[in-house]
């Protein structure tokens, strides 16, 4: 029978075993985990996680993705019980961003030495890492739009589908270049309105519905268009005059995670080349400036919101465009 000495020692060798089995410091390296909360479509998170993990052996990403809306629902709702449960969010447009920097949930920090990326998709608290693209898509046999204004005209009465600004990051975007924009304003969408355009959730939903023929025409995101369009869906897409609506999707390392490695090794790749490689393979564009990404056609007009002046006035606006739309 083994001595009670001989007994401990055999539990401790045991013990050791198990320990170097396990997670922790073995020579494997530690494991982690990071929670990025975003609204990009899947197929780009999935990428960009996938691509991560394999670049950093060892490190969990974890996802929450929906909707602008959703996510804004999401990210009250953790603020009021208890605070922020993201060490990284990736939104779709510079001002919902700049509503959680406002609220000290995001900010402080960016990578340095980004290359690439225009200087205007960069603020000491966040990263512009894709780009939105708001196009007009119509069915075909139905008249093709050369500008924005023609989708006020009759021949698309009743049979025209705009996104949600309260749900969709690209509809809100929209709806500030517009108010902004000469021969614009508010008043393009109550001609829209008056003219019977229906608002729909996102716009992937104006996309299914103008290829399924229930609309003649809509405003979508040029992703979505293509990704329909190279599907085999009856549509066409246009880039109309004055532009395509360009909104950055920034990304922000939580106030909470900043002594998080994992995260800003997150954020790194995100804004490195090889990370928007990444998001433009997955069908993203990305906001790097010589990566190739999805279709923009040889000069294709593209404006820029004037993102201060949009934020200014944000609330207004949306008051106008509900007072319009309803909601």
């Amino acid at each position: 029978m083994a001595t009670p000495w001989v007994r401990g020692l055999m539990f401790l060798l045991v013990l050791g075993l198990l320990s170097a089995g396990c997670g922790g410091d073995s020579d494997t390296g530690s494991s982690s985990s990071i929670t990025v909360y975003t609204c990009v479509d899947d197929n780009t998170i999935q990428a960009v996680k996938s691509a991560f993990e394999d670049a950093h052996p060892g490190t969990d990403v974890q996802v929450f993705r929906a909707p602008t809306g959703d996510l804004n629902a999401r990210v009250a709702s953790e603020t009021r019980s208890g605070g922020l449960k993201a060490d990284v969010i990736w939104a779709c447009d510079p001002l919902t961003m700049q509503g959680y920097v406002d609220q000290d949930l995001v900010g402080g920090w960016t990578p340095g030495g980004i290359s690439g990326i225009p200087t205007a998709f960069q603020t000491p608290d966040y990263v512009g890492v894709a780009v939105l693209y708001l196009v007009a898509i119509y069915h075909d046999g139905a008249p093709a739009p050369k500008t924005w204004s023609d989708l006020t005209d009759p021949r698309y009465a009743d049979a025209l589908a705009v996104p949600d600004p309260s749900v969709a990051a690209s509809a809100l975007g929209a709806v500030g270049y517009f108010a902004h924009a000469p021969g614009y304003g508010l008043m393009f969408y109550s001609d829209l309105k008056s003219n019977g355009a229906v608002q729909v959730s996102t716009p992937d939903d104006v996309t299914t519905g103008v290829a399924q023929g229930v609309y003649k025409a809509g405003i979508t995101i040029a992703s979505s268009a293509y990704l329909a369009q190279q599907d085999g869906s009856p549509v066409g897409i246009v880039w109309p005059r004055p532009g395509a609506v360009a909104i950055y999707g920034p990304i922000a390392l939580a106030t909470q995670s900043a002594d998080s490695t994992p995260a800003k090794d997150f954020i790194s790749y995100v804004v490195s080349r090889a990370g928007q490689t990444t998001v433009a393979e997955a069908g993203s564009y990305p906001s790097m400036r010589g990566i190739p990404g999805p279709t923009i056609p040889a000069g294709a007009p593209i404006e820029f919101p004037d993102w201060k002046a949009i934020a200014a006035d944000k609330d207004t606006l949306l008051q106008g465009y509900s007072h319009i739309f309803g909601g």
